[in-house]
Order: structure tokens, then C-alpha cells, then sequence
């Protein structure tokens, strides 16, 4: 699987990314052999990134995904998660997490994005992981915590990465303006971008990627389904956007583009997947894979063939903006 290089980093992902949460316990509970599996899946087919989080599963994505990849050749993939929420013991558990995992709730999340916090969340990471070191941290959801994340979190991130203890640093979250803030006046060198940038949300071309392009940063691309509305080759009513239940003018465009790939020989996920790799600064979409049937459906639909007429077609009919770059950021045929 082709890969692209962090600008100015060492660091190169895969076009696409594995990305960890689902394995811990997302709304659902995942048997460990089938995270396993997914896992396996993934690195047969090429894929070399993998994202998790503290957050996910309080801790049991990290460790479930330390323990499929342990005795993978460490220089031969990238594994990248977050600090800014420490795993704390719970004095008042109810017995199930709160925040969408179905895992116990013996901790819980404390948000810090002090220098101590962060040194102390990789350490944490190293240990549940098992894994000598992490190849990229992204500060986690800082939107109300931007002085400390910014003046001393993502300072703390550029001493350990100049030093060599991690390849690249950034932040990812959910909004894009915070995001191009953090390109634009700190030292992060990538960011993840969650739903910003979709067939139906091109709002990342009004700060973060413009922000990007013109100081040579890297942008990762994640929720590229918007929670699922983008999922499926017909959208349906009762569907999700943004972990809600999509608007119906949001369903009848969701239908109208999936149309229009029809028309183009191709399916509504598969151009949902390309899309973001149409702007040249992003390099990575990451996807939740849950079982070794999900990889299989989500390589397939990324190495699907898109027509480069698809999206003259929907700038020409207004479901897309007209500003999307018209260029492919990768080279795909």
C-alpha cells in the first residue's frame, strides 16, 4: 500500500489507517479474537498505521492493539495515540463506562494537558500497549483546555519528538478552526481531522486546511462516513451524522450523491473514502475496523477505481463545493 511522509517528519503513513476505537468496546462489545483478527487483516492487506487512544475502552484499545502487533517488525509500522485524558481509578463506579465503551468504569477520564499529564499519559500508553515507544501523539480533543494544550501540552510533545522519543506530534479533534490554530501557532506537525472534511461537510477548507497548505503540514482525515450516513451504497432514513440522527435534507443529499456515483460506475462509501485524499494535503484516512470482514470491505472500497468526472459532476450540481481542489492528492488511477 502506497505510503506518504509527514512533511518535515520521518514518519510515513499508509493511504489508509486502522483506526482502534471500535476495538475497545465502541458501543458495542468486541470479542478479543476478533480484534485480533482485525488487526491481522489489516497488516495482511498493508495497511501500517494504527490509531488509538487512552480514552477508547478506558485503555483496552491500547492494550488489545499492543497485543496483536507485538512480534510485528516495530520498524515496519506506525502507531500513534493521544494524551490529555489520564485513566484515574473511579471512586464511584456505576459499573459501565459512560462515554460509549461498554467496558467497566473501575477508572475514569481526567482531562490533563500539563507537562506532567503528558509525560505521565505516555508512560501510561508504553505500559498498557507494551511497546518501547510511539511514533505520533496527538493532543485529545483540547477544545476547552487550548491555553494549557497549546503553552504547555504540545511544547512538552516538541521536546520529546526534537529529541527523538516520538517521529511526529499534532492534535485531533472534531472542529477544524482549533485545529488550523494549532498548525498556524504551535509546533504540531500533523492533525487529525474528524468529519470536517466529507462529502457532506467541506468545512475544513475555511481554516484548517488552507492553514496546512501554506505551512507544509499534514493533515490525517477520520469520520469520513460522518457516523455512518456515508456508509452504505443508499443512505436510509434513521441513519447517523455526527453521532445523531441525520437530518432528512442531509439523507436526501447523502442520496442525491450516491446517485450521481452511480452514474460513475462507483458507490457512495467507496467516493466517501476517496474524497479526502483529492486535497494534497492530506495523506491518511483512518478508518474503525472492528472485525477482519471490515478491513476487507474497507480495502476493497479503497482500492476501488474513482472517476475523475465524479466530482466535476457534483461541483457542477452543487453537492459538493466548488472550491474542492480538482487535483488528486494521490496517485490514483
Amino acid at each position: 500500500m502506497h505510503q506518504q511522509k509527514i512533511q518535515d517528519t520521518s514518519v510515513s503513513l499508509t493511504e489508509l489507517g486502522f483506526g482502534a476505537s471500535v476495538i475497545g468496546n465502541l458501543y458495542r462489545v468486541t470479542p478479543v479474537d476478533d480484534a485480533t483478527a482485525a488487526v491481522d487483516a489489516a497488516w495482511d492487506a498493508g495497511i501500517r498505521y494504527f490509531d488509538t487512544a487512552p480514552h477508547y475502552g478506558l485503555g483496552l484499545s491500547e492494550r488489545r492493539l499492543g497485543a496483536a502487533l507485538r512480534g510485528r517488525p516495530r520498524d515496519e509500522y506506525v502507531i500513534s495515540s493521544k494524551v490529555g485524558r489520564l485513566l484515574v481509578p473511579n471512586e464511584e463506579p456505576h459499573g459501565v463506562d459512560t462515554e460509549g465503551f461498554v467496558v467497566r468504569d473501575d477508572l475514569r477520564r481526567q482531562w490533563d494537558f500539563s507537562r506532567d499529564g503528558v509525560l505521565r499519559s505516555i508512560e501510561d500508553t508504553l505500559e498498557r500497549t507494551g511497546l518501547d515507544r510511539l511514533d505520533i501523539v496527538y493532543l485529545h480533543d483540547p477544545d476547552d483546555h487550548w491555553q494549557q494544550a497549546a503553552e504547555e501540552a504540545m511544547p512538552t510533545l516538541a521536546e520529546l519528538r526534537d529529541q527523538g522519543v516520538i517521529g511526529a506530534i499534532g492534535a485531533g479533534m472534531n472542529q477544524s478552526a482549533m485545529l488550523a490554530r494549532f498548525l498556524r501557532e504551535t509546533a504540531a506537525d500533523v492533525v487529525m481531522l474528524a468529519g470536517r472534511y466529507t462529502l457532506l461537510d467541506q468545512s475544513g477548507l475555511d481554516d484548517v486546511l488552507p492553514a496546512a497548505q501554506e505551512h507544509g503540514k499534514s493533515v490525517v482525515a477520520v469520520g469520513v462516513f460522518n457516523s455512518g450516513l456515508l456508509s452504505l451504497d443508499r443512505p436510509a432514513k434513521g441513519m447517523k451524522y455526527d453521532y445523531q440522527d441525520a437530518p432528512p435534507e442531509l439523507v436526501a443529499r447523502a442520496l442525491a450523491i450516491a446517485q450521481v456515483c452511480a452514474t460513475h460506475g462507483t458507490t457512495l462509501p467507496a467516493a466517501a473514502m476517496a474524497f479526502p485524499h483529492m486535497h494534497p494535503r492530506i495523506i491518511n484516512v483512518t478508518l474503525g475496523m472492528r472485525t477482519a470482514e471490515q478491513v476487507g470491505r474497507n480495502v476493497e472500497l479503497h482500492d476501488q477505481h474513482i472517476p475523475d468526472g465524479l466530482w466535476d459532476d457534483l461541483r457542477a450540481q452543487g453537492l459538493i463545493r466548488s472550491d474542492v481542489p480538482a487535483e488528486r492528492g494521490r496517485g490514483r488511477e
